[in-house]
């Protein structure tokens, strides 16, 4: 078997074993495993039947991930370069994000039914929330973490704040901006769909696929309850390609951990 073809034929092999010993558990388990464990082809049989609510659920969810990953990077990135300015503001503003973080969504989830009703734009805030902490973080290390040697250079060259700031420390940050980047891209889904759970509405076809789990839990079918975590799942793997893919687009070119991907 040759070695590059490895990578493909493994995780294949690895897939139909865990096939295979999903069916023999199935058996095992009789006439409970009709409840307990649905099988593959009764999973995709519940796509059939509910492909329509799991479609529109995965754009709804979708669109408050989008929303909100995108508001926390352009949010983030701001705030950590008034964070970079200066030791004292690190010191007066990080402790109250540290707050907002370890605040439990669980709790956050009324309030701001309360304020903004529940639906998308609760849905978004939740995102955002879950996004802005390590975005936040990884670019504000990274601004502060430039070549002390480079920063002398600037300074000795006379250069601006501002030249120093988007010269040399932003290009600088970038990869720890990227790291942030790809670890929220794989937090958006699972905070859009864990906002949709608690602070979800399906008035109007508002409802997501954590909103649509509820409603196939309480009807216990199962099987649909299965199809619409594989949504989920898919869902998650689109955003973390995204993340990795702008990424890699981003910095192959030029910086060693990505250039020397592509021999």
């Amino acid at each position: 078997m040759p070695k590059k073809a490895l990578p493909y034929i493994l995780p294949l092999i690895t897939g139909l074993a865990f096939i295979g010993a999903w069916y023999a558990i199935r058996a095992f388990l009789g006439e409970d495993g009709k409840f307990l464990l649905p099988t593959p082809d009764e999973i995709f049989a519940a796509f059939n039947e509910h492909g329509d609510q799991l479609w529109a659920a995965t754009l709804n969810t979708t669109k408050g991930a989008v929303i909100g990953f995108s508001v926390a990077v352009l949010v983030s990135f701001v705030f950590a370069l008034i964070l970079s300015l200066t030791p004292i503001i690190r010191a007066s503003l990080y402790p109250y994000l540290m707050i907002l973080q370890m605040t439990p969504i669980i709790v956050l989830a009324p309030i701001l039914i309360l304020w903004v009703g529940p639906g998308l734009a609760s849905v978004t805030i939740i995102t955002f929330l879950i996004c802005f902490f390590p975005l936040t973080v990884n670019t504000t290390q990274g601004l502060i973490s430039t070549d002390r040697n480079l920063v002398d250079l600037f300074t000795m060259c006379k250069a601006t704040k501002a030249q120093e700031i988007f010269l040399l420390r932003v290009p600088a940050a970038l990869p720890y901006f990227f790291t942030g980047l790809r670890i929220a891209a794989t937090l958006a889904p699972i905070g859009a769909i864990v906002g949709d759970f608690y602070a979800g509405n399906s008035a109007g076809g508002q409802g997501g696929l954590g909103f649509l789990t509820i409603v196939f839990a309480s009807q216990f079918k199962n099987a649909a309850l299965f199809a619409t975590a594989v949504a989920s799942c898919g869902l998650g793997f689109m955003f973390a390609g995204i993340g990795i893919g702008l990424a890699w687009s981003s910095m192959r070119k030029w910086h060693e951990s990505y250039a020397n991907s592509d021999s």
